[in-house]
């Protein structure tokens, strides 16, 4: 199966990073590892970060990815998440660099992990979706306007799951 490949080939070789960010004024790791891959950097959370060249791998997922929802993607950032405690908070992803409506298409490699998404405004229900390995996920038009997402932590006992996500950078 391509989704097996990849999540091996990725886990092996990919140059993978824990910095640090700031949240609520203190310098605390990042509770996931990263890479980003593209043609431009990408400043998010106060971090600048220089792009890597997409691998072969990368990049046919990438125009896969193109060829099915027909959007165009020119960077790509991998997060791993090794267990349970490895999250991302509540976040829009509405960087200035990445236009007014960005569309981002999340790719799910390894162990399922639940996604939430909340209303911003209050009154409308929260949404929960299972990403299951190999499961594409595209976030697109007003939804960093009006929506919020995470990834938990969890104390489930899973294993390591890969998410990229390609959007475009301007």
């Amino acid at each position: 199966m391509e989704a097996d490949f990849l999540y091996t080939n990725l886990i092996e070789n990919t140059p993978w990073e824990q910095g640090e960010i700031k949240l609520f004024g203190k310098e605390i790791r990042e509770p996931r590892l990263k890479a980003w891959y593209g043609s431009k950097p990408y400043t998010y959370s106060g971090v600048t970060h220089s792009p890597l060249a997409f691998t072969r791998e990368i990049k046919g997922l990438k125009q896969s990815i193109e060829s099915h929802t027909k959007f165009s993607f020119n960077s790509c950032l991998l997060n791993l998440y090794r267990d349970g405690t490895d999250s991302m908070g509540w976040h829009q992803d509405n960087e200035k660099e990445l236009g007014a409506n960005p569309i981002i298409a999340s790719v799910s490699l390894g162990a399922e992990r639940m996604f939430h998404l909340k209303p911003i405004q209050r009154g409308t229900s929260s949404i929960k979706l299972p990403l299951a390995h190999g499961s594409l996920l595209i976030m697109a038009g007003e939804t960093q306007h009006y929506w919020k997402h995470q990834l938990p932590k969890t104390k489930k006992e899973l294993g390591s799951r890969i998410n990229l996500t390609f959007r475009w950078i301007n």
